[in-house]
């Protein structure tokens, strides 16, 4: 029986998308085939080309989803501080935390950017961009109120965002430091970077309550 339009197409993409992730993050986009995709879904390797017309719009479908989600979450998280050393410190947590979560989005991100063609590349740079200038845009405001001491923005900006997106490459769930400390201390230490005044914790009972704030799921 012909399988109903929405019936399952949505789940079998899903699956597809999920597996090209892993795949691609784990021997590269080149070296993965369709077949091998196809038999890792377990459909027929013809069903791909109902949801995507090539390799290449597959892989520029995962890495426009991840940044448009990116950028759509720290949207929703940005709204929720004001100042400067707030919006920097939770900056820092936020970018931790999402991108520890998507490993392969971000591996994927980083590694493949070379493969996608022209036209497709600049796209994803673009989204890139808008990223890091919100970030670029906390410096500024920062700066502007005195509260940071800054002598590069545009080095800064780079330099925060390569230091918490390496998070991802040594850290690992059982390691000494949860990732909620570890956002802390990196907290502390871009705020050092800026030349901000130190944050001190908030406790309420001898606990920490400066811990990771929910991320709403995008």
């Amino acid at each position: 029986m012909a399988r109903t339009t929405g019936s399952d197409g949505g789940k079998t993409r899903s699956a597809i998308d999920a597996a090209a992730k892993r795949l691609i993050a784990r021997v590269g986009y080149e070296a993965m085939s369709m077949r091998q995709l196809a038999d890792e879904v377990g459909v027929q390797s013809a069903a791909f080309y109902h949801y995507y017309p090539n390799k290449q719009q597959l892989l520029f479908s995962i890495m426009h989803e991840h940044m448009v989600r990116l950028l759509d979450a720290w949207g929703y998280e940005s709204r929720k501080v004001q100042e400067p050393l707030e919006r920097l410190s939770a900056f820092i947590r936020f970018h931790i935390y999402y991108h520890v979560e998507r490993r392969d989005d971000v591996h994927i991100g980083n590694m493949e950017l070379r493969s996608l063609t022209p036209e497709n590349r600049a796209v994803i740079v673009g989204l890139r961009a808008r990223y890091e200038n919100g970030l670029r845009e906390i410096l500024d405001d920062g700066l502007d109120a005195r509260q940071f001491v800054i002598d590069d923005i545009a080095l800064m900006t780079r330099a925060i965002i390569a230091m918490t997106t390496g998070v991802n490459v040594w850290f690992r769930a059982d390691d000494r430091l949860t990732v909620a400390e570890v956002a802390e201390k990196y907290v502390q230490m871009g705020l050092r970077l800026v030349g901000a005044k130190k944050i001190e914790t908030a406790t309420t009972g001898g606990r920490n309550v400066s811990v990771r704030s929910k991320i709403r799921s995008f």
